[in-house]
Protein backbone atom coordinates (compact mmCIF):
# COMPACT_ATOMS: atom_id res chain seq x y z
CA UNK A 1 0.00 0.00 0.00
CA UNK A 2 1.47 3.13 -1.00
CA UNK A 3 1.15 6.77 0.41
CA UNK A 4 0.97 9.94 -2.10
CA UNK A 5 1.26 13.18 -0.77
CA UNK A 6 -0.42 15.46 -3.11
CA UNK A 7 0.82 19.07 -1.90
CA UNK A 8 2.73 20.70 -3.97
CA UNK A 9 5.46 22.81 -2.87
CA UNK A 10 5.72 26.20 -4.89
CA UNK A 11 9.19 27.87 -4.47
CA UNK A 12 9.60 31.61 -4.98
CA UNK A 13 12.85 34.03 -4.73
CA UNK A 14 13.29 36.05 -2.41
CA UNK A 15 12.77 39.65 -2.47
CA UNK A 16 16.04 41.51 -2.22
CA UNK A 17 16.67 43.73 0.42
CA UNK A 18 16.53 47.85 0.40
CA UNK A 19 19.30 49.33 2.67
CA UNK A 20 19.91 52.31 0.57
CA UNK A 21 16.68 54.21 1.43
CA UNK A 22 17.61 53.59 5.57
CA UNK A 23 21.12 54.32 5.06
CA UNK A 24 20.39 57.99 3.31
CA UNK A 25 17.97 58.41 5.73
CA UNK A 26 20.53 57.31 9.15
CA UNK A 27 23.04 59.83 7.40
CA UNK A 28 20.67 62.73 7.23
CA UNK A 29 19.18 61.91 10.99
CA UNK A 30 22.47 61.98 12.14
CA UNK A 31 23.49 65.82 10.80
CA UNK A 32 20.80 66.90 11.96
CA UNK A 33 21.43 65.07 15.52
CA UNK A 34 24.83 66.46 15.43
CA UNK A 35 23.67 70.51 14.21
CA UNK A 36 21.53 70.74 16.86
CA UNK A 37 23.79 68.78 19.58
CA UNK A 38 26.64 69.96 19.13
CA UNK A 39 26.22 73.91 20.73
CA UNK A 40 24.26 72.43 23.84
CA UNK A 41 27.84 69.98 24.66
CA UNK A 42 29.81 72.73 24.16
CA UNK A 43 28.05 75.25 26.55
CA UNK A 44 27.69 72.62 29.06
CA UNK A 45 31.20 71.50 28.80
CA UNK A 46 30.52 67.93 28.41
CA UNK A 47 32.99 67.65 25.54
CA UNK A 48 36.38 66.00 26.37
CA UNK A 49 38.16 68.80 24.56
CA UNK A 50 37.64 72.67 24.63
CA UNK A 51 37.02 74.52 21.68
CA UNK A 52 38.48 78.16 21.79
CA UNK A 53 36.55 80.20 19.19
CA UNK A 54 38.95 83.47 17.12
CA UNK A 55 41.78 82.63 19.84
CA UNK A 56 40.29 83.26 23.16
CA UNK A 57 37.98 81.02 25.29
CA UNK A 58 34.90 81.58 27.06
CA UNK A 59 35.52 84.78 29.83
CA UNK A 60 33.87 83.35 32.47
CA UNK A 61 35.54 79.95 31.47
CA UNK A 62 39.84 80.88 31.34
CA UNK A 63 41.58 78.60 30.08
CA UNK A 64 43.61 76.04 32.30
CA UNK A 65 47.63 75.35 32.30
CA UNK A 66 49.00 72.33 31.02
CA UNK A 67 49.01 71.30 35.07
CA UNK A 68 45.15 72.11 35.72
CA UNK A 69 44.29 70.29 32.41
CA UNK A 70 46.05 67.04 33.64
CA UNK A 71 44.20 67.37 37.02
CA UNK A 72 40.38 67.68 35.73
CA UNK A 73 40.99 65.71 33.19
CA UNK A 74 40.94 62.15 31.62
CA UNK A 75 43.81 60.74 31.20
CA UNK A 76 45.34 61.66 27.84
CA UNK A 77 43.05 64.23 27.15
CA UNK A 78 44.01 67.82 27.28
CA UNK A 79 42.56 71.25 26.30
CA UNK A 80 43.44 72.37 22.62
CA UNK A 81 44.41 75.62 22.89
CA UNK A 82 44.35 78.32 20.03
CA UNK A 83 46.92 81.32 20.76
CA UNK A 84 46.55 83.80 17.18
CA UNK A 85 49.90 85.67 18.74
CA UNK A 86 53.26 84.41 17.35
CA UNK A 87 57.29 84.96 18.30
CA UNK A 88 57.44 87.10 14.97
CA UNK A 89 55.05 89.72 16.20
CA UNK A 90 56.46 89.98 19.34
CA UNK A 91 60.15 90.62 17.41
CA UNK A 92 58.94 93.03 14.66
CA UNK A 93 57.00 95.07 17.16
CA UNK A 94 60.28 95.04 19.41
CA UNK A 95 63.21 95.38 17.06
CA UNK A 96 61.04 97.83 14.29
CA UNK A 97 62.52 101.32 16.09
CA UNK A 98 65.92 99.94 15.73
CA UNK A 99 65.10 99.55 11.49
CA UNK A 100 65.40 102.74 9.23
CA UNK A 101 65.18 104.02 5.55
CA UNK A 102 67.77 105.12 4.32
CA UNK A 103 67.87 108.05 1.29
CA UNK A 104 70.30 108.85 -0.60
CA UNK A 105 70.35 112.30 -1.63
CA UNK A 106 72.42 111.81 -4.85
CA UNK A 107 70.77 109.41 -5.98
CA UNK A 108 67.70 111.07 -6.96
CA UNK A 109 67.34 112.29 -10.33
CA UNK A 110 64.50 114.75 -10.26
CA UNK A 111 63.14 115.61 -6.83
CA UNK A 112 59.32 115.73 -7.84
CA UNK A 113 59.43 112.53 -9.64
CA UNK A 114 62.09 110.63 -6.86
CA UNK A 115 63.72 108.45 -9.51
CA UNK A 116 66.46 106.76 -8.75
CA UNK A 117 69.58 106.80 -10.98
CA UNK A 118 69.73 103.19 -11.50
CA UNK A 119 71.03 102.92 -7.83
CA UNK A 120 69.22 101.14 -4.67
CA UNK A 121 70.36 103.81 -2.26
CA UNK A 122 66.64 105.62 -2.66
CA UNK A 123 64.47 104.07 0.21
CA UNK A 124 66.85 101.39 1.41
CA UNK A 125 67.45 99.85 4.53
CA UNK A 126 69.75 101.06 7.86
CA UNK A 127 69.98 99.13 11.18
CA UNK A 128 70.70 101.51 14.45
CA UNK A 129 73.58 99.55 16.63
CA UNK A 130 74.68 101.98 18.87
CA UNK A 131 74.50 104.73 20.58
CA UNK A 132 77.57 106.63 21.92
CA UNK A 133 76.97 109.85 23.72
CA UNK A 134 75.39 112.33 21.22
CA UNK A 135 75.24 109.89 18.47
CA UNK A 136 73.79 107.42 17.10
CA UNK A 137 75.16 105.14 14.82
CA UNK A 138 73.44 103.26 12.10
CA UNK A 139 74.94 100.04 9.32
CA UNK A 140 73.84 99.72 5.72
CA UNK A 141 75.15 98.51 2.81
CA UNK A 142 77.77 100.43 0.52
CA UNK A 143 75.85 100.50 -2.54
CA UNK A 144 72.89 102.28 -0.63
CA UNK A 145 75.48 105.78 -0.40
CA UNK A 146 78.23 104.94 -2.92
CA UNK A 147 77.97 108.05 -5.49
CA UNK A 148 78.85 110.68 -3.49
CA UNK A 149 76.35 110.34 -0.19
CA UNK A 150 77.64 113.93 1.04
CA UNK A 151 73.52 114.22 2.03
CA UNK A 152 71.92 111.17 3.51
CA UNK A 153 68.40 111.03 5.02
CA UNK A 154 67.14 108.92 8.05
CA UNK A 155 63.13 107.80 8.10
CA UNK A 156 62.04 106.65 11.04
CA UNK A 157 59.93 103.68 11.66
CA UNK A 158 57.50 106.87 12.50
CA UNK A 159 57.76 108.01 9.37
CA UNK A 160 60.47 111.15 11.05
CA UNK A 161 62.94 112.06 8.97
CA UNK A 162 66.43 113.31 10.20
CA UNK A 163 69.76 114.27 8.69
CA UNK A 164 72.83 112.39 9.16
CA UNK A 165 75.98 112.13 8.28
CA UNK A 166 77.95 109.33 6.25
CA UNK A 167 81.14 108.09 8.26
CA UNK A 168 82.50 105.62 6.34
CA UNK A 169 82.20 102.80 4.14
CA UNK A 170 83.68 99.54 2.55
CA UNK A 171 83.21 98.28 -1.22
CA UNK A 172 84.54 95.00 -0.80
CA UNK A 173 82.44 94.04 1.87
CA UNK A 174 79.41 96.38 0.87
CA UNK A 175 78.86 98.11 4.11
CA UNK A 176 78.83 101.59 5.38
CA UNK A 177 78.56 103.70 8.64
CA UNK A 178 76.43 106.85 9.19
CA UNK A 179 75.58 108.46 12.15
CA UNK A 180 72.70 111.15 13.24
CA UNK A 181 71.68 112.42 16.96
CA UNK A 182 70.97 109.96 19.44
CA UNK A 183 67.79 111.83 20.63
CA UNK A 184 66.10 110.75 17.38
CA UNK A 185 67.47 106.61 18.60
CA UNK A 186 64.33 105.26 20.65
CA UNK A 187 65.67 101.35 19.96
CA UNK A 188 69.61 99.98 19.80
CA UNK A 189 69.25 96.46 17.91
CA UNK A 190 70.83 93.69 19.92
CA UNK A 191 73.98 91.76 18.04
CA UNK A 192 73.45 88.24 17.87
CA UNK A 193 76.17 85.69 16.52
CA UNK A 194 76.50 84.35 12.95
CA UNK A 195 78.44 81.54 13.25
CA UNK A 196 76.05 79.45 15.72
CA UNK A 197 73.56 80.36 12.98
CA UNK A 198 72.08 76.65 12.33
CA UNK A 199 71.06 75.60 8.73
CA UNK A 200 67.28 75.29 8.75
CA UNK A 201 66.79 77.46 11.76
CA UNK A 202 63.76 80.42 11.25
CA UNK A 203 64.93 84.03 9.92
CA UNK A 204 63.47 87.11 9.60
CA UNK A 205 63.87 90.26 7.19
CA UNK A 206 62.93 93.44 7.43
CA UNK A 207 63.12 96.22 4.74
CA UNK A 208 61.65 98.47 2.18
CA UNK A 209 61.03 96.72 -0.56
CA UNK A 210 60.75 98.97 -3.68
CA UNK A 211 60.96 102.38 -1.84
CA UNK A 212 59.97 104.12 1.13
CA UNK A 213 56.40 103.21 0.67
CA UNK A 214 56.38 99.91 1.99
CA UNK A 215 59.00 100.45 4.75
CA UNK A 216 59.23 97.97 7.47
CA UNK A 217 57.95 95.01 5.52
CA UNK A 218 58.55 91.76 7.88
CA UNK A 219 59.73 88.23 5.59
CA UNK A 220 60.00 85.04 6.77
CA UNK A 221 62.26 82.03 5.62
CA UNK A 222 65.33 79.31 6.77
CA UNK A 223 68.67 80.09 6.77
CA UNK A 224 69.43 78.14 3.33
CA UNK A 225 72.92 77.85 3.78
CA UNK A 226 76.33 79.16 5.76
CA UNK A 227 79.58 80.38 4.54
CA UNK A 228 78.30 81.18 0.82
CA UNK A 229 81.30 82.86 -1.30
CA UNK A 230 79.59 84.83 -3.84
CA UNK A 231 81.79 86.50 -6.19
CA UNK A 232 81.60 89.93 -6.83
CA UNK A 233 82.68 91.67 -10.07
CA UNK A 234 83.33 95.31 -9.16
CA UNK A 235 84.68 96.88 -12.70
CA UNK A 236 82.25 94.52 -14.61
CA UNK A 237 85.27 93.24 -16.67
CA UNK A 238 83.97 89.86 -16.32
CA UNK A 239 86.40 88.76 -13.39
CA UNK A 240 85.63 88.55 -9.84
CA UNK A 241 87.02 90.96 -8.07
CA UNK A 242 86.41 89.58 -4.51
CA UNK A 243 84.58 86.32 -2.54
CA UNK A 244 81.50 87.87 -0.56
CA UNK A 245 81.05 85.64 2.57
CA UNK A 246 77.81 85.42 3.02
CA UNK A 247 74.62 83.67 4.50
CA UNK A 248 71.90 81.97 2.33
CA UNK A 249 68.27 82.57 2.92
CA UNK A 250 64.62 82.19 1.43
CA UNK A 251 63.35 85.08 3.12
CA UNK A 252 61.99 87.11 0.65
CA UNK A 253 64.77 90.04 -0.43
CA UNK A 254 64.35 92.69 -2.96
CA UNK A 255 65.60 95.71 -3.72
CA UNK A 256 65.14 98.18 -1.23
CA UNK A 257 65.87 95.49 1.58
CA UNK A 258 69.57 96.07 1.21
CA UNK A 259 70.97 97.10 4.79
CA UNK A 260 68.16 95.90 6.29
CA UNK A 261 68.10 93.45 9.64
CA UNK A 262 67.96 89.52 9.02
CA UNK A 263 67.00 88.41 12.55
CA UNK A 264 67.02 85.04 14.25
CA UNK A 265 63.90 83.85 16.49
CA UNK A 266 64.98 85.82 19.51
CA UNK A 267 65.41 89.23 17.83
CA UNK A 268 69.00 89.44 17.77
CA UNK A 269 70.64 90.97 14.49
CA UNK A 270 72.61 88.34 12.41
CA UNK A 271 73.07 89.60 9.02
CA UNK A 272 72.83 92.62 7.46
CA UNK A 273 70.91 92.03 3.93
CA UNK A 274 72.84 93.07 1.31
CA UNK A 275 71.48 91.15 -2.13
CA UNK A 276 69.94 88.64 -4.30
CA UNK A 277 69.75 86.38 -7.24
CA UNK A 278 67.59 87.88 -9.57
CA UNK A 279 67.05 85.68 -12.46
CA UNK A 280 63.43 84.84 -13.46
CA UNK A 281 64.59 80.74 -12.97
CA UNK A 282 65.73 81.88 -9.56
CA UNK A 283 63.41 82.29 -6.52
CA UNK A 284 64.13 82.44 -2.84
CA UNK A 285 67.49 83.00 -3.07
CA UNK A 286 68.82 85.71 -0.81
CA UNK A 287 72.14 86.62 0.87
CA UNK A 288 73.53 88.75 4.51
CA UNK A 289 75.81 89.70 5.62
CA UNK A 290 77.22 87.69 8.81
CA UNK A 291 77.18 90.25 11.79
CA UNK A 292 80.54 88.45 12.81
CA UNK A 293 82.32 89.65 10.00
CA UNK A 294 80.44 93.24 10.05
CA UNK A 295 81.16 94.12 13.22
CA UNK A 296 85.17 94.32 13.18
CA UNK A 297 84.34 96.08 9.71
CA UNK A 298 81.97 98.88 11.33
CA UNK A 299 84.32 99.23 14.11
CA UNK A 300 87.12 100.40 11.85
CA UNK A 301 85.28 102.39 9.94
CA UNK A 302 84.00 104.16 13.01
CA UNK A 303 87.94 105.06 13.79
CA UNK A 304 89.47 105.07 10.42
CA UNK A 305 86.20 106.09 7.51
CA UNK A 306 88.06 103.37 5.50
CA UNK A 307 89.24 99.58 5.62
CA UNK A 308 93.10 98.80 5.36
CA UNK A 309 93.80 95.46 4.21
CA UNK A 310 96.30 92.78 3.18
CA UNK A 311 96.05 92.38 -0.58
CA UNK A 312 97.45 89.23 -2.39
CA UNK A 313 96.16 90.24 -5.95
CA UNK A 314 94.25 86.19 -7.07
CA UNK A 315 91.30 84.59 -8.12
CA UNK A 316 91.00 81.68 -6.55
CA UNK A 317 88.40 78.78 -5.84
CA UNK A 318 87.61 76.52 -3.16
CA UNK A 319 88.91 72.50 -4.27
CA UNK A 320 85.73 71.15 -3.50
CA UNK A 321 84.32 73.13 -6.23
CA UNK A 322 85.63 71.38 -8.50
CA UNK A 323 85.43 67.56 -9.65
CA UNK A 324 88.03 65.24 -7.91
CA UNK A 325 89.21 63.53 -11.06
CA UNK A 326 90.85 66.95 -12.21
CA UNK A 327 92.66 67.27 -8.88
CA UNK A 328 94.83 64.75 -10.82
CA UNK A 329 94.29 64.96 -13.78
CA UNK A 330 94.48 68.87 -14.53
CA UNK A 331 95.98 70.06 -11.20
CA UNK A 332 98.50 67.23 -10.63
CA UNK A 333 98.05 67.02 -6.82
CA UNK A 334 99.09 64.47 -5.14
CA UNK A 335 97.05 62.10 -3.16
CA UNK A 336 98.26 63.61 0.36
CA UNK A 337 95.98 66.99 -0.09
CA UNK A 338 93.01 67.05 1.05
CA UNK A 339 91.54 70.11 0.73
CA UNK A 340 92.96 73.83 -0.33
CA UNK A 341 92.35 76.89 -3.22
CA UNK A 342 93.65 76.85 -6.75
CA UNK A 343 94.16 80.16 -8.11
CA UNK A 344 92.52 80.76 -11.66
CA UNK A 345 94.34 83.93 -12.36
CA UNK A 346 97.11 86.51 -10.68
CA UNK A 347 96.75 89.97 -11.45
CA UNK A 348 99.92 91.34 -13.15
CA UNK A 349 102.74 93.10 -10.53
CA UNK A 350 100.01 92.17 -7.41
CA UNK A 351 102.12 90.95 -4.71
CA UNK A 352 100.91 87.55 -5.56
CA UNK A 353 102.54 87.86 -9.25
CA UNK A 354 105.93 89.26 -7.56
CA UNK A 355 106.01 86.47 -5.15
CA UNK A 356 106.14 83.96 -8.01
CA UNK A 357 102.68 82.58 -7.97
CA UNK A 358 100.54 81.80 -11.24
CA UNK A 359 97.58 80.26 -12.38
CA UNK A 360 96.51 76.99 -11.13
CA UNK A 361 98.42 76.90 -8.28
CA UNK A 362 96.81 75.38 -5.25
CA UNK A 363 97.63 76.75 -1.85
CA UNK A 364 96.71 74.13 1.24
CA UNK A 365 98.60 76.32 3.99
CA UNK A 366 99.72 79.58 5.08
CA UNK A 367 101.89 80.09 7.76
CA UNK A 368 101.32 76.69 8.61
CA UNK A 369 97.71 77.16 9.02
CA UNK A 370 95.64 75.08 6.34
CA UNK A 371 93.85 76.78 3.73
CA UNK A 372 90.09 74.61 3.05
CA UNK A 373 88.56 77.75 1.08
CA UNK A 374 88.50 81.21 0.04
CA UNK A 375 87.19 82.14 3.47
CA UNK A 376 89.60 80.98 5.43
CA UNK A 377 92.48 82.22 3.25
CA UNK A 378 90.26 86.13 3.32
CA UNK A 379 90.27 85.58 6.86
CA UNK A 380 93.92 84.44 7.92
CA UNK A 381 95.02 87.48 5.49
CA UNK A 382 92.70 89.91 7.63
CA UNK A 383 93.49 88.50 10.67
CA UNK A 384 97.08 87.63 10.61
CA UNK A 385 98.78 89.96 7.76
CA UNK A 386 99.30 94.06 7.95
CA UNK A 387 98.71 96.31 4.72
CA UNK A 388 102.62 97.00 4.03
CA UNK A 389 102.49 99.93 1.16
CA UNK A 390 104.84 100.18 -1.44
Amino acid sequence: MGYYDDHSMSRSKPKKSNWLMPFIIGIVLGAFLFAVLLPSLVNNQLLPYQIVIGGKADPEQPLQSDEEDNLSMPSGVRNVQVDISTRISEIVTDVSPAVVGVTNIQTQTDFWQQEESGEEGTGSGGVIYKIDGNRAFIVTNHHVIQGGADQVEIVLSDETKVEATLVGSDLYTDLAVIEMDANYASKVIELGNSTDVLVGEPAIAIGNPLGMHLSGSVTQGIISGKQRAIPQDFNMDGRADWQAEVIQTDAAINPGNSGGALLNMEGQLIGINSMKIAQSAVEGIGFAIPIDDVIPIIEELERNGEITRAYLGIEAYSLNDIAKVEWDRSLHLPDSVEGGIYIRSVEPMSPADKGGLKDYDVIVKLDDQPIENIVDLRKHLYSEKKLVKI
